[in-house]
């Protein structure tokens, strides 16, 4: 129930609000007669509803994020491929983002494992995503070779290029994309967002250029840990990128763990995750955003880790292939290692994977084969392994919808592409509306008459609400005022 004072202030406020709004005719008898006090209050109470609609607030958007990961066993991006991306990558169903994790982007010898990064081929891949992604709009690709394989989006606030930037050599790299004014005839309908290479292990994540518009991309950083051989070597490890949209956090780590299939095994991708969670970070610099961003994996608000993680099967060979024939995935799923790993919190605490309704991704036997290595007794160089899904999807934080985990059927290496499509809310800040203050703020700058006697200072009412409706009033004819 309303005080009396608090009545004086509704009422008095009554008047003013809806004589500014409809002007001095609002006033009439009929008008005012007809209307009890408790509409009257209503009809207050209805305005200022609708305008803390228009006070600074949190929204959530939703964004669809594809997510893929692909073993390609050292081969380069050459022939037919596109057409296995374009498969891979479901464009028909077009996502705001794309986030792919490649492993063995180059074959794992001593050469590539301990000489220097050579970008050739992640160029290449870029190049190829790029062109895949834009040509099933009918637009040409990237206009300028990304000639760096560490690369993060920069926006220029002087024009509307895009810059990376090479934290190893701290040289800027200009690029040309095409118009940021929506003009879907030429340039490109997606924008690389950030890319980085670490020997085989390789991330490139791509986000439609509208997207770009409508949320406020900032502190893109990539990061890489290497945990191979010795510990420190190239071989195995991860590469991630870090980056915020508008009031959103996330952390994609794309990965390739220790492989092997022997008892203990398991013991050693553990070690590596934990390494990977300990060592990746994403300092901040001078050129950053004024919003603080992470500088861990865990301390985004949406995470998602994907790659080769090299988990296998607690089952016999013979086993395995028997429920595989007979598609039986969820007994299968049963002596899933990694499944394991996460029911019994030895890494991954607390995250999350979809249900794998497909066949197991590795490992396959040859090029263009849907056999399964080893399944042919005493076949000449053929490496006998016990099937597996090797290639994962996982995730961390809330709110996030997985839409669909699927496998795609390319045979361009003994891995199988695995993909997830994830519907994430995103928190967007929306803008203040300076003419609209909320119901607190009004009524407590109006003052009841007993308490505005006690005023001694004209200055001080000078800046109320009060004072502003009472000059309003002294300026209406008397017969209005007296209403």
């Amino acid at each position: 129930m309303y005080s009396k004072s608090q009545k004086y202030k509704t009422k008095k406020l009554r008047r003013w609000f809806r004589k500014k709004i409809k002007g001095p005719e609002a006033y009439s008898l009929n008008e005012i007669s007809d209307e009890s006090e408790d509409e009257a209050e209503d009809e207050l109470d209805n305005i200022f509803v609708r305008s803390d609609e228009s006070y600074p607030c949190i929204s959530n958007n939703e964004l669809r994020i594809f997510v893929g990961t692909w073993n390609v066993a050292g081969r380069s991006p050459i022939g037919s491929l596109a057409v296995d991306l374009d498969e891979w990558l479901n464009l028909r169903d077009a996502a705001d983002m794309y986030v792919l994790g490649f492993q063995e982007i180059v074959p794992l010898k001593t050469r590539t494992v301990i000489g220097a990064e050579d970008p050739t081929e992640a160029t290449n891949w870029n190049l190829l995503i790029g062109k895949t992604l834009n040509h099933k709009f009918g637009l040409t690709p990237m206009r300028n070779t990304i000639s760096s394989d560490n690369y993060q989006y920069m926006k220029n606030p002087d024009s509307e290029r895009r810059a990376s930037f090479c934290s190893q050599s701290g040289i800027q790299i200009r690029e040309l994309l095409g118009s940021q004014d929506g003009d879907l005839h030429g340039g490109s309908k997606y924008t690389l967002m950030a890319s980085k290479k670490m020997v085989g292990v390789f991330i490139s994540v791509w986000m439609k250029k509208e997207m770009l518009r409508k949320y406020c991309i900032s502190n893109v950083k990539v990061s890489s840990v290497a945990c191979g051989i010795m510990g420190y070597l190239g071989n195995k490890g991860s590469v991630s990128v870090s980056m915020s949209i508008d009031g959103t956090s996330f952390c994609f780590v794309a990965a390739h763990l220790a492989s092997g299939e022997k008892n203990g095994d398991e013991g050693r991708r553990n070690h590596q995750v934990s390494e990977i969670f300990r060592r990746t970070s994403f300092p901040r610099s001078s050129k950053d955003d004024y919003n603080p961003h992470p500088l861990t994996i865990l301390g985004h608000d949406r995470i998602f880790w994907f790659g080769d993680l090299n988990y296998r099967l607690y089952l016999e060979d013979s086993l395995a292939r028997c429920l595989i024939k007979q598609q039986d995935w969820q007994s299968l799923q049963e002596f899933d290692q990694l499944r394991k790993e996460l029911e019994d919190g030895g890494v991954f605490q607390g995250w999350r994977e979809g249900n794998i309704e497909f066949a197991p991704t590795y490992k396959y036997s040859s090029q263009n084969c849907n056999r399964y290595s080893g399944a042919l007794p005493n076949r000449t160089g053929e490496k006998q392994r016990t099937p597996a899904w090797c290639d994962r999807i996982l995730w961390y934080g809330k709110g996030v919808k997985q839409l669909s985990y699927f496998r795609s059927e390319s045979k361009f290496s003994d891995h199988r592409p695995v993909s997830a499509l994830f519907s994430i809310p995103v928190e967007v800040t929306k803008p203040t509306n300076s003419k609209v203050a909320p119901m607190d703020t009004v009524l407590s700058s109006i003052t009841p008459p007993s308490i505005r006697e006690q005023v001694n200072s004209t200055e001080e009412m000078k800046s109320t609400l009060l004072s502003l409706m009472e000059k309003d009033e002294e300026a209406l004819p008397t017969n209005i005022q007296k209403l």
